[in-house]
């Protein structure tokens, strides 16, 4: 970071796992970010462009808005972020976890399959077009209330 770049910052409000893919994830006191990998243990991790995802607080309270009851990590996030709107942001942005661990985003929204797990659960799903996606390219460990810094 030469600090020329445009940057965003943001706090980490929840960090996320799950063992098996289309399901909820489950909030976790720490996970670990293994470079060229994603989050370990986690069911999305692997070698391939999707190894992290994240969500915004704010596309979670957009959900609650529709009447749906939300949590964090009920739509799959690995990381849920305040303070950025993490859709707006371009791919190949640069994203620091407490200027350690280094992601960068290589994806925006996806296609949802067939209702899958999460709609049928939750009711409608805001990770088809809010969520990102991230490749791990400097692992470490992240938590709650770690500050995220975002370099376009």
């Amino acid at each position: 970071m030469s600090g020329r770049e445009n940057k965003l910052e943001g706090k980490i409000l929840s960090v996320n796992i799950s063992k098996v893919k289309g399901v909820k994830k489950t909030p976790a006191e720490e996970i670990e970010l293994i470079e060229n990998y994603g989050v370990k243990d986690d069911a999305h991790a692997g070698n391939w462009h999707r190894q992290v995802s994240m969500l915004s607080v704010s596309s979670i309270e957009k959900a609650r808005n529709w009447g749906i009851e939300a949590n964090y990590g009920d739509f799959a996030e690995n990381i849920t972020v305040d303070g950025v709107d993490v859709y707006r942001l371009p791919v190949g942005t640069k994203v620091y976890i407490n200027d350690l661990v280094e992601l960068e985003v290589t994806q925006i929204g996806k296609e949802c399959h067939d209702r899958c797990a999460i709609a049928k659960t939750v009711g409608k799903c805001v990770m088809p077009v809010e969520g990102i996606f991230l490749k791990v390219l400097k692992g470490g460990k992240a938590k709650a209330g770690d500050k995220v810094v975002f370099i376009l």
